[in-house]
This record gives structure tokens, sequence and C-alpha cells, in this order.
């Protein structure tokens, strides 16, 4: 059995399962929002009460690998470990407290292990993609062209802090169009040097905010990922989403079937960068992928039988 840990400045996820045929088949799946990223600071990073609860969820996380008999690992820490002035600290308490083998992972292999694992399961797999990841913390973009990456950044506009550190919707829209008229003109850039049509881009959405879209649009009383991947929506509907969902309270919207608990605060700041992105890379519709980071990671396991080992 293979696992993978991806913690995320919201929500902590593992993934078990095995690689069959380059392809991965999942055993179990589980997910926690504990909001690592809230009450963050520049002065004093990752705040107590967020570490406690992410511990916490950890330390559940390595008991369910050690039930399942898992062999191999790899868990990562990703945007808000990278920017918390104690974010080393915490991994290396984590790694002690449970015998997870944490490791903080640069943006850079934050897309790469994303990338794999939504082209791994696009169907078709479009000449040119553009994958974007929507973070509590921060946003990963990656170009791909014949299923490699020749271009991948991330941008510090995540969902949890613009729903705390912005009070109104104007200031948040702000903050958003001033980070994607920078990501256009990086964009723009590569796509010039790579001879890649810009507006002939396949727009990819991985993560909670995408992943939660697809399930309110489906009406999933029950969420599945099989129907999540490749489900499609276009601009005008994800334009009705936020229109409809904008008057609701947080737990009015959680109220509604594909509504993710504990993710009714933070939706429409997911979906105004959503919209910002099909506006600033001129698209149409949006394909959501239920795999990324963890599919990635679990694809990595068979590279390599170095190290990662648990227990």
């Amino acid at each position: 059995m293979l696992a993978a840990i991806d913690a995320g400045s919201n929500t902590l996820r593992l993934l078990l399962g095995h690689i069959v045929n380059g392809r991965v088949v999942a055993d179990s799946y589980h997910r926690r929002i504990c909001r690592l990223a809230g009450n963050f600071s520049q002065q004093e990073g990752l705040s107590a009460e967020s570490r406690e609860r992410a511990l916490s969820v950890f330390q559940e996380f390595s008991a369910i690998c050690d039930k399942a008999r898992v062999q191999r690992i790899k868990a990562v820490g990703t945007a808000a470990f990278r920017q918390a002035v104690n974010g080393k600290d915490f991994a290396s308490l984590v790694c002690q407290t449970t015998e997870l083998p944490l490791e903080i992972i640069s943006g850079e292999a934050e897309a790469l292990y994303t990338a794999r694992g939504v082209v791994s399961v696009l169907d078709p797999t479009p000449a040119h993609t553009l994958i974007f990841d929507i973070g509590g913390g921060s946003t990963e973009f990656i170009l791909c062209a014949a299923g490699k990456v020749i271009w991948s950044r991330s941008f510090p506009l995540g969902v949890v802090h613009l729903t705390e550190g912005h009070v109104s919707a104007i200031e948040r829209q702000q903050e958003i169009t001033r980070t994607l008229a920078l990501v256009h003109a990086d964009l723009e850039q590569v796509c010039v040097s790579a001879e890649v049509d810009m507006t002939g881009l396949t727009l990819v959405g991985t993560a909670g905010t995408v992943t939660t879209l697809a399930a309110l649009d489906m009406q999933m009383a029950e969420y599945d990922w099989k129907l999540v991947n490749n489900h499609a929506m276009s601009q005008s509907v994800l334009q009705d989403w936020y229109e409809r969902l904008c008057p609701m309270s947080p737990r009015q919207r959680e109220a509604l079937p594909g509504m993710e608990a504990g993710r009714g605060d933070l939706i429409a700041a997911g979906l105004e960068i959503v919209l910002g992105i099909l506006h600033a890379t001129h698209s149409e519709r949006l394909v959501a992928s239920d795999f990324g980071i963890l599919e990635g990671l679990l694809l990595s396991l068979q590279d390599s039988t170095k190290s990662q080992s648990f227990r």
C-alpha cells in the first residue's frame, strides 16, 4: 500500500492506493479542513490554534496509514509552510510526533506533482493545458504541452487569505485583478517563446474550490470523484453560481448539495478567482479535475525505492 499526504493552507488530504500500469488506483481518500493558514501573520507565522488543529489531523492520518499497513509514503507541506516563519519548526514537530516523513516543497515541485496527477486523468489529453490549483494561501499555474510542464509559477492568491484579509468583495476583486494581470503578462510571454496559441489553451482547475463547484453544479448528495473528473463548466454557469451564492450565509451555502462543510465562507472568494482566471485567459469554459497533487505524489513513489518508507 502507498500513501500520499498534501498539507495545504486550508485542507489536509490523504490518499491511499496502488499504481497499476502507470495509473493511480485509489483505495481510500480522507480530507479534513483545518485551515492551517487561518489567523496567519507575517510576524508569528502559523497560529497556535491552526497548528493544534493540523497536528491532530496529522496524528489521525498517521494512525490510518499504520492501520492500512502503508509501506511507502510521500507527505508534503506547501504554501502555508513555505510562507510561515515557523513553518520549518512545525514540520519538524509533525515528523517527530507522528513519524510521517513530512517535507516542505517548493512551488516548482508542487507544480510538477500537480501537473502529473491532473494530466494522468484528462480525457482526451489536450495539446496545450493551463492548470490552476487554488489553495488557501496561493494559486499555482502550470502550462503543459504534450503532457510536459513548460512553465509554472505560484502566486500569493488564496481563498483563506482573501477571505480573512479583505472585508469586501471590491477589495478582494482589486487584489485578484492585480495578481492576475501579472499572471497574464507572464503567460503571454511564455506562450510567445514556446510558440503556443494562448487562445487555444484548455483551462483545467483542480483542488477544493473547483471540485466543490463541480459537485454543486451536479448537485451531488455524495461526492463522486469519477464524475468530477473532466466535468466542464461554462463561464456563464459559473457566473450564475456566483450570483446565487453571494447573498447566502455560509450556513445556507453549506446546506446545498455538493457544498463541502467548512467551505461556505470561502467559496465566494474562490469563485471570484476562478472567474478572474477565465477572464484573464479569455477562456469560455473550465474543466474540473479531482486528480492533482495527491495523485502526482503517489505516482512519484513508483519512480524510486529510496527512503519515504513508513514505520
